[in-house]
């Protein structure tokens, strides 16, 4: 079965901005969760939906997705075929013979000695909901390939140094001339002798065998930013692994993976709470104290307030991760029934049902577990 358009997937224009993306996945997310939904399909829709939102909200996943379509996010994609500037790539089942016969190699070839950049490493970081609110700074162990301190990154026994490829001259290619009716012909593979690499090790190192890397746990000190999400990303540059022959460290990347909170739920920079009111306070209004973040405050409830209602507390919110300021915090109130009543409490609450005409009910089991929530809110837990 082919796959959907994921912009289609969203709900979401091919313009649509990271915020928009967010925004609808966020809902889509909900909606088909299958711990919420438990339609058939519903697992099938949430998967999709994520699959959707990993490529829309990775730039450069993204790009490859606009331009080569699902075939784009393919891991392997451009791995033995079309790539990108370098055009054609890989041997095509013998045409790259064909190729070097007829001109002589096609160009210009990389030079097997020349600095690259080493990878790109990524590491996932599970925190907690209020570390990822106010933000903090910790230290992680990221294993990767470092230059081997004993040969100093040559692959070679100290005192020794990698010689140049008698072979190829240090080119890591091998050139065969032959004469056909078409003229004389260069053909380049790559040198056996050296595999490549222009230099050959006669004495390799003892600790990484000539690889010249080995692994190793390295401890970074990582900031985490205030306000970050579940799957932002990270960069830290320069704590990938090693270049190679000379280049730059790649970068490592860190996606948090937020754990939810028993009492607050965050939707954006938005944080949503519920707190519980008996009917007294619903009808003849109140003061309670409200948990937050940063601590308890005070909140006026109206008289006449209904079940549902949504009170907003400014700035006690989420902070903005690439701005100013915070969200704001949503309390909505619960009205609740009492279960244990005093013979007086009951005659008064049958009198006002016979006069209103409702049935007073009792606590359910949820609901018990709802006050245990609020409780431990206060304590901070």
């Amino acid at each position: 079965m082919s796959k959907r358009d994921y912009y289609e997937v969203l709900g979401v224009s091919k313009d649509a901005d990271e915020a928009t993306i967010k925004k609808a996945y966020r809902q889509l997310a909900r909606k088909y969760h299958p711990d919420v939904n438990k339609e058939p399909d519903a697992e099938e829709r949430f998967k999709e939906v994520k699959e959707a939102y990993d490529i829309l909200s990775d730039s450069e996943k993204r790009a490859r997705y606009d331009q080569f379509g699902h075939a784009g996010t393919d891991p392997n994609f451009g791995a033995g075929g079309f790539g990108g500037a370098g055009g054609f790539q890989g041997d095509f089942g013998g045409f790259g013979d064909i190729f070097d016969m007829f001109f002589g190699g096609g160009g210009r070839r990389a030079n097997p000695n020349a600095p690259q950049q080493g990878a790109d490493l990524q590491y996932t970081m599970t925190i907690q909901f209020e570390e990822a609110v106010f933000g903090k700074e910790t230290e992680i162990n990221i294993p990767r390939e470092e230059n081997c301190d004993h040969c100093h990154g040559t692959g070679a026994k100290p005192g020794t140094q990698p010689k140049t490829c008698p072979d190829c001259h240090g080119t890591g290619q091998k050139e065969q001339v032959q004469d056909t009716m078409f003229g004389r012909v260069v053909n380049r593979r790559v040198c056996q002798r050296c595999q490549g690499r222009g230099t050959i090790i006669e004495q390799p190192c003892s600790v990484c065998h000539g690889v010249g890397r080995v692994k190793k746990q390295k401890k970074i000190r990582v900031n985490i930013p205030a306000g970050v999400d579940d799957g932002s990303r990270l960069r830290v540059t320069g704590q990938g692994e090693a270049g190679v022959n000379g280049g730059p460290a790649g970068d490592l990347y860190i996606i948090f993976r937020v754990k939810p909170h028993q009492f607050f739920e965050r939707h954006g920079n938005d944080i949503y709470c519920e707190m519980p009111l008996n009917f007294s306070q619903a009808a003849l209004g109140d003061e309670i104290e409200v948990p937050t973040l940063d601590g308890k405050v005070k909140l006026k409830i109206p008289a006449g307030t209904q079940s549902g209602t949504s009170f907003r507390i400014k700035g006690k919110g989420v902070p903005h991760l690439r701005g100013y300021g915070r969200g704001d915090q949503h309390v909505v109130v619960k009205v609740v029934t009492p279960t244990k009543l005093t013979e007086r409490q009951k005659d008064l609450l049958q009198e006002l049902a016979k006069i209103s005409g409702s049935v007073l009910t009792e606590v359910e089991d949820d609901d018990k577990g709802f006050f245990d929530k609020v409780k431990r809110a206060f304590r901070g837990e």
